[in-house]
Parts: C-alpha cells; structure tokens; sequence
C-alpha cells in the first residue's frame, strides 16, 4: 500500500456528474443522424475529469547580509530583502485512461529583479495497471532521491531548501527527463524498490553533466552529450516502513545517482544518501494532533574532476582531483495543537580542501526555528528566523514571513 495523506480533489467529479445527468435526460440524437461523430459513454466521461489547483507562496523578511541570494542559495528560498514571491504553481492532473494518470506542474516565480519567469517543472505520465507490483513513471519529474527532493516548496516544514540538498543537486533540485520504475515488495511491510534513468545533460542536473558545473569544478563546460547508455544519469533507491507501536512509525530510505560530470572525459560522480522519517500520533489525535515527527537526511558526494583549463583563465590548468563534500541536515516537527506546529532545523555541510576555491564547498552551519500557524488546509502563515555560520565568511541573521494560499485541488503529499 502507497503511504499517501489525504487529497483534496475539486469538483470537476460533480460536474461531470451533473453532465452525465443531464446527459441521460436528453434524448441521444447523434446515433440516428448519418455522419456525427460518435460520443464518449457516461463510463469514458465520468474517467476524463482532471484536479486543478493553483499555489502561491510570499516571502517578506530581513537579512544582515545584503547579498541575500548568497546566503539563501535555493531557487524558491527568499531572494531579496522586503517582499518576492518565490514560487506559485498551477498543478494539472487526472486519469488518461484506464492505463495511465497524468501530472504537470508549471511554476511562475518572481526573481530578484521582479522579472517574471515560466517553468515547465514536472509533466509525467504513471502508469496504474502493470502486474506484479510495477509502476512506471516516464516524462520529466523530480528524482526519488531520499525526502525532500521530490516534494514541491509548499510541502516543506521551512522556509528554505536544506544547505546539503543545494550542495548536491543546485537551487532547483536534482530532476530531469527519464523514466523510473518501482516496485512494491510482498513484504508484511511497506518496502519500495525504484530504479530511475534519466539525462544527465542541464541546467537541473546540477553535480552531473550540469552548465552550472564550473561553480563546483572552476573548469569549462564543453557542450551538452549524451553519446551513449553510460552517459545516463542513474538513480536507485530502496525505502521501507515499519509500525513500531500503534503510535509509532519509522520510515528509512538509502539512495544514490550515479553519472558523468563534464569536467572532462570519463569523469563521473556519485552521490549516496540514507534519509529516515519518524512520526509519533497517539491513538486519540484530532485533526492529525498533537504529533511529533523527527525527519534526517545525510548525503556525501565524490566529483571526479577531470584535469581541466580554468573558466576563468585559459592559461591556468586545473589538476585530476577528487572533490569529496558531505552534509546532513534534522528536522523536528511538534504538532502542538489543531493548525499550531513549531520547528527546528539544523544543518551542517563541509567540503574537502580542492585546487579550485569555491564557495559552495565550504564549511557551513544553519540553525532555524519556525513556528506556522495553518488557518485552514487552503492556507498557511509562517515565521522562521535563521542563524547562518559561513565558518570562512561570518555569522548572519535573518528572519522570514512566509504566505501561503492554495486554490482548488492539490497533489496528495507523501507520509
């Protein structure tokens, strides 16, 4: 059994409803008139319905850093000093077919600049009918690598992206087009076996064959390639569930993605992770309350950088090295009553000494606490204050109002 909280779904089913009524209250004309197109049956109509749902989130705050995009490196974490709207969702979804389910979501943000931007994120197709347990998953989507990576900004418990996620994967998450297939064990257990293969070529692809790939290597990026099924960026992970007590659940994951970088020929890196999500509920909670949930993931990189001319001087030549970073980062949820829930985060990253400086890869520790108040499941007011070390640059202070409302159906949410 798929571990899936609740879904809201909009009321595209009552309406086709009501045209299935008044469908079977006008008499049916198409049959007897000599070249109309055939109508789709009640059954067909009554599958063709699609969820739609819009999503915004408004960030308002303050930093001592000025530079705020340094200091907040994700792609939908707060940019500016004052107000930004980081990231707003339109979401589509619904069944094709008896066969197949279907899911887009384009993203509209605001950068810094107050520029608007449009983003194909995610469009994929599941399949719902495969034997033996098997789903496939093919189009373009977030990887399934450990907890937070596949979620979208308005499922996270903070403001932010964790520091360790913008390490290896960049500001917007590690996805790309590919295909993933899962398979569900026959264990008394929920356990999840996935296999994802996907390109290693673009902009999201962040410590593989990635253009953004001189700011953790410093050399030039030859043109995009995928010449063969080695230069694919692989992606395994196994995940499993267990039921302590009545109360109690402990979920552990172990990833990894596996692929080329392009800091030069035959240079690959591989990224490996455990992630573990624990959740205590008693018996008699309301509305999912009180709860207690601890969620940690750990993730070290080895890059394997190619002996390389610098991007910034031609003359200068970067040696064969190993790049070797890690970091983890734990999250503690308390439900404190119906709506109420506090948080603390901690995140820690470092990053071994290498010929290119750079200062994604240095050592740094992140303290937030937040407190969000959700008026109802539409909507939801955030307050969360930062303590950021840049152990080679200095301590910042920042605190950050964030907003959110949420407009007709929306995807369900992994447990």
């Amino acid at each position: 059994m798929r571990l899936l909280a609740t879904t809201t779904n909009l009321s595209v089913a009552a309406m086709l409803c009501a045209a299935q009524l008044t469908a079977q209250q006008t008499p049916d004309t198409t049959a007897t008139t000599p070249g109309t197109v055939q109508q789709p049956s009640a059954t067909a109509r009554a599958a063709m319905y699609m969820n739609i749902g819009f999503t915004a989130l408004v960030d308002a705050g303050w930093s001592t850093e000025p530079d705020v995009p340094s200091l907040q490196l994700g792609d939908h974490d707060p940019r500016v000093r004052g107000f930004t709207i980081p990231n707003t969702e339109l979401t589509l979804d619904g069944a094709v077919d008896p066969y197949f389910k279907g899911f887009s979501n384009i993203v509209f943000k605001l950068d810094e600049g107050g520029e608007t931007g449009v983003e194909l994120e995610e469009a994929y197709l599941l399949t719902t009918s495969l034997p033996a347990n098997l789903q496939l998953k093919l189009g373009q989507f977030f990887t399934e690598f450990g907890r937070q990576n596949p979620q979208h900004p308005h499922s996270w418990a903070f403001v932010d992206q964790p520091l360790v996620l913008n390490r290896m994967f960049g500001p917007e998450g590690l996805r790309s087009q590919g295909m993933r297939l899962s398979w569900l064990a026959p264990t008394p257990f929920y356990t999840e076996a996935m296999l994802g293969v996907m390109n290693s070529v673009g902009g999201t692809t962040f410590s593989f064959q990635s253009e953004e790939s001189p700011e953790i290597h410093g050399g030039v990026v030859p043109g995009p390639a995928v010449e063969s099924p080695g230069d694919m960026l692989i992606v395994p992970r196994i995940v499993s569930s267990f039921e302590l007590t009545g109360t109690q659940t402990l979920l552990f994951g172990v990833s990894a993605a596996l692929g080329p970088n392009n800091s030069g020929p035959s240079a690959r890196t591989r990224i490996f992770g455990v992630d573990a999500y624990y959740k205590w509920k008693p018996a008699a909670a309301q509305q999912g309350f009180p709860f207690v949930s601890l969620q940690v993931e750990g993730l070290a990189r080895r890059y394997e950088a190619a002996e390389r001319e610098a991007a910034e001087d031609a003359s200068i030549l970067l040696p064969n090295e190993t790049l070797r970073d890690r970091g983890w980062y734990g999250q503690l949820l308390y439900g404190i009553r119906p709506r109420i829930v506090a948080g603390l985060r901690a995140d820690v990253v470092s990053g071994d000494e290498a010929s290119f400086a750079s200062e994604l890869r240095t050592d740094r520790f992140r303290l937030s606490p937040n407190v969000t108040w959700y008026p109802t499941e539409f909507s939801k007011i955030r307050l969360q204050y930062n303590y950021d070390d840049r152990k080679s640059v200095g301590t910042d202070h920042s605190v950050w109002m964030q907003f959110e409302f949420l407009l007709g159906a929306h995807a369900s949410h992994k447990f």
